[in-house]
């Protein structure tokens, strides 16, 4: 069909060149086997996303091209295949950036854990001193609970002052793994729809002969769902043994627990939509972080980072992990 522009007829683009920024160079090699079909919103590229313009933004956004950058300059240094690049960037991030972070987090609250004895102790001074001076001045019970809940707070503040370990620095972590984590997702999203090139070669068609094993195919979902359920498994794996190690949470640190917990399942049939290089990077980076959960509880690697021992140390913390467990998921009749 012809359309009249300007007093002359124009034949129209095909509707594939309206959103082919860079078509591609060479046919992808295939096996005969029809390629498992991405979700629009994973495979539309970044130009075409107009009705999510934080989407657009955040893609196209300069740590995501970093990230891309990253990835491209270990490939090219290393000369892996895909799959090994992806690895090998994913455990040198986590090494780098996530490890040192996690080791501070766990400094942290070493000090504030071996702080709890002392707040205990004032607690119980101020509870009653206020006391005292609520029958001698007639205080309200009111005024005398905001009375004490003031100073209390003012007392441990001073306390993690002095100590230099107040609790939001432990949150330091949180605050760089996941946008760590968000950039290289976005990164590996636009290497696998096409958004960047190399040297003169389409990094999605790399990416595309770029696999290993059942995922060769590194531009399209897991058909099989193995790497998304194995990426649900070692999430709630991570959270399981964090719950085993403390005692008596608090009814926020068990809703906590819960949606976190929801969201390592729902991860799951999100992680088979999308190509099968992101849910690499994401059951890479999981194992990681299960790693160094459990190397952060050597007594030794505690010593060598300078944790401060606390009272609910173990020696053996792999046995009793173990044995909590067995006790909770496997003993339990």
């Amino acid at each position: 069909m012809l359309c009249r522009l300007g007093g002359r007829w124009l034949r129209p683009l095909p509707a594939l060149q309206l959103w082919a920024r860079d078509p591609p160079l060479a046919p992808v090699p295939t096996s005969g086997a029809k390629r498992p079909t991405l979700p629009v919103w994973a495979v539309t590229p970044v130009s075409a996303v107009h009705a999510n313009g934080w989407y657009e933004a955040l893609a196209a956004s300069s740590p995501v091209r970093v990230a891309e950058e990253v990835l491209l300059g270990v490939h090219a240094a290393t000369g892996l295949p895909w799959w090994g690049s992806i690895l090998l960037s994913t455990v040198a991030l986590r090494g780098a950036v996530t490890l040192p972070l996690a080791a501070y987090q766990h400094y942290i609250l070493a000090k504030v854990e071996n702080l709890q004895p002392e707040i205990k102790t004032i607690a119980r001074h101020l509870n009653q001193e206020v006391a005292v001076r609520a029958n001698q001045l007639g205080w309200s019970k009111r005024d005398a609970r905001l009375t004490y809940l003031k100073n209390m707070r003012r007392l441990i503040s001073e306390l993690y002052v002095r100590d230099n370990c107040h609790p939001f620095k432990a949150t330091v972590l949180v605050w760089i793994q996941l946008p760590m984590w968000i950039f290289m997702s976005f990164a590996l999203r636009n290497l696998s729809t096409g958004a960047a090139h190399s040297e003169g070669f389409s990094v999605e068609e790399q990416l595309a002969a770029g696999g290993i094993l059942w995922f060769s195919d590194l531009t399209a979902p897991d058909s099989t769902w193995i790497l998304p359920v194995s990426l649900g498994v070692i999430n709630l794996l991570i959270v399981e043994i964090c719950v085993l190690q403390k005692i008596g949470m608090s009814r926020f640190q068990t809703y906590i627990t819960y949606f976190v917990r929801a969201m390592s399942v729902l991860m799951i049939p999100i992680a088979a939509t999308v190509p099968s290089s992101i849910v690499l990077y994401w059951l890479c980076s999981s194992f990681v972080g299960l790693s160094q959960n459990l190397l952060l509880r050597s007594p030794g690697f505690r010593q060598l980072c300078r944790i401060p021992s606390t009272k609910s140390d173990s020696e053996t913390p792999y046995k009793d992990i173990f044995a909590a467990f067995n006790t909770k998921f496997i003993s339990r009749k």
